[in-house]
């Protein structure tokens, strides 16, 4: 199965059923993405090599003012897409399959983790896999150790405290915190 084919299945939000080709496909894009993030994790590198491995991980180019902290953690990589100014800081892991968007100039806290798969609940579908996207948007600033579910979107400039489960929408300008995340706030606007 080709890359876009792939991503295209999943995008549309279809399951991904126990032995089919898109998870044959999505173990392939998993070792890919080990072999990158052991090379991103496992040396140093300057913030110029750092960039050059994450757009190798993703399969697009990130801009001069995006940055990472390594280590990085994904299994997939490639349903990545990045705004510009993006920051991610350390230990963080990204479970993309689903798809993860993320705003301009955002800033992504130390052991983040943004998964956007779910088993089937059903005791019989547990091996399959139901993706949804999290869309981040510009200005947004996740603390550290904040969990973001699958089909969360979080708008524009809102901040997320640090251990905050995200389990539903985030609107934007609002401040949310605890587990599940509830609304503690509003950003302060000039």
């Amino acid at each position: 199965m080709e890359l876009k084919q792939f991503l295209e299945h999943l995008d549309s939000g279809k399951r991904v059923e126990p032995g089919s080709e898109e998870l044959i496909c999505m173990h392939a894009l998993s070792q890919e993405a080990m072999r990158t993030t052991c090379e991103l994790n496992n040396k140093y590198h300057t913030p110029e090599e750092v960039r050059e491995l994450f757009s190798v991980l993703i399969g697009k180019p990130v801009d001069d003012a995006f940055g990472l902290f390594p280590p990085f953690y994904t299994d997939c990589g490639k349903n990545i897409t990045l705004g510009k100014g993006v920051f991610i800081n350390s230990g963080c892991q990204f479970q993309d399959q689903g798809g993860i968007t993320i705003g301009d100039n955002a800033l992504i806290g130390p052991k983040t983790v943004i998964a956007t798969l779910n088993h089937g609940f059903v005791p019989e579908e547990r091996g399959a896999l139901d993706p949804k996207p999290v869309k981040i948007g510009k200005r947004v600033w996740l603390g550290a150790n904040v969990t973001v579910l699958p089909g969360v979107t979080i708008g524009d400039n809102a901040i997320v405290a640090a251990g905050a489960v995200v389990a539903k929408d985030v609107p934007a300008n609002t401040i949310v915190g605890g587990v599940p995340a509830k609304q503690i706030g509003i950003v302060p606007l000039k």
